[in-house]
């Protein structure tokens, strides 16, 4: 299985035609259910019968969101969701130690499977933890603000 790794784009010519190509995508995306993008050579104008790719909607949010985070200047990287990752990887993107990662896995809080002496986690596995956590801490703070609201309509009593 490959990954595929997209450094930060560094010169400001590279950030413009990234943000133009989103904007493009995002446009068309917008006014309809666009599926092909039409490939040019540099310096050509659009000519009849160039060569077009014809992609799934859900395929052109993936390459504008892509085209987006490029365009802020952050590097991106393209994993398949059912490829197995390394405890250290998980913890880095759950931004977490690896020894409390290892804690979530031993109290059975996020599957994995052993490969040899290895601890293993399905990528998508961490992504749904990290996805319930982020639910959680904003069920949490919603909690909080209605808490301190009703708090401060019996101040004003």
């Amino acid at each position: 299985m490959s990954t595929h790794d997209l450094e930060a784009l560094e010169s400001r010519e590279d950030l413009e035609m990234a943000k133009t190509a989103q904007r493009c995508i995002v446009k068309a995306l917008d006014h309809s259910n666009a599926v092909s993008i039409a490939l040019l050579e540099d310096g050509v104008e659009r000519i009849e019968g160039a060569p077009t790719l014809k992609l799934p909607p859900q395929v052109l949010r993936l390459f504008a969101d892509m085209l987006g985070n490029l365009a802020q200047g952050k590097a991106v990287a393209l994993m398949p969701k059912d490829m197995d990752i390394t405890t250290q990887q998980a913890a880095q993107m759950l931004n977490i130690s690896r020894p409390y990662l290892i804690r979530l896995l031993e109290e059975e809080k996020i599957p994995f499977h052993m490969v040899g002496s290895h601890r293993r986690i399905h990528l998508s596995n961490v992504l749904d933890y990290k996805q319930n956590r982020s639910q959680a801490s904003k069920a949490a703070l919603r909690t909080l603000i209605e808490e301190g609201q009703e708090l401060d309509e019996d101040d004003q009593l």
